[in-house]
């Protein structure tokens, strides 16, 4: 892996700071309601909140897929309570594992919470591969800056792999860049280097193995 573990921070660009940003946020029971269409105002353009926990938590790769700027819409960091992450997915353009989410009641997993306009919901769809059958949509609750958001969308696959498979350099460093620059914390940033770091280690020991 090209990333030096003594220089986490080093790798990658500097952090956004959403809090400098006004961030539309509609109260609902006490919590913060993001899943569904919400039509707010004639001015105003409807929204749906997006929790991220893979290469999409970096802004400038999303912007590959969405066609325009999507740190504007970063809200901050995030976490999901109930789910752990897992590379439980194999991407044919990535050429490599790529991270999922699953069920856990003692899990946690952190990532990051946009706010993004409705109109960009088809290319987030398209880049998920919904419409493929490869991710779905789950409606979860979100904590993020001391609120609780309900009903926010993220993505899970759909058909898991039984086991683990393990980023290449380019997922892993991506994935790694939106966790820092977004403000995840620093012992989860260590958690989700050394998972990837781990997982293609192994990789590496199979495959030497299978070629001797």
């Amino acid at each position: 892996m090209s990333v030096d573990i003594g220089h986490l921070q080093d790798c990658v660009a500097p952090s956004y700071n959403p809090a400098k940003r006004t961030v539309i946020r509609q109260q609902h029971n006490g919590s913060l309601n993001g899943g569904s269409h919400r039509t707010r105002s004639p001015q105003q353009t409807p929204m749906f909140y997006y929790f991220a926990y893979g290469s999409c938590m970096c802004p400038v790769d999303l912007k590959r897929s969405l066609g325009e700027k999507t740190h504007i819409y970063v809200s901050g960091a995030a976490t999901l309570k109930g789910y752990r992450l897992g590379f439980y997915s194999y991407s044919s353009l990535r050429k490599c594992g790529v991270l999922d989410v699953i069920k856990d009641p003692t899990g946690s997993v952190e990532g990051v919470l946009y706010q993004l306009p409705w109109r960009l919901s088809y290319a987030l769809d398209e880049r998920e591969g919904v419409h493929q059958n490869w991710y779905r949509h789950e409606l979860v609750d979100i904590e993020s800056n001391g609120q609780l958001y309900k009903d926010v969308r993220t993505y899970v696959v759909v058909d898991k792999l039984a086991e683990e498979l393990a980023p290449n350099d380019w997922y892993f460093n991506v994935v790694l860049r939106g966790a820092v620059t977004c403000g995840l914390t620093e012992q989860y940033c260590w958690k989700l280097f050394n998972h990837m770091h781990q997982l293609q280690q192994r990789h590496c020991e199979i495959s030497s193995l299978r070629s001797a």
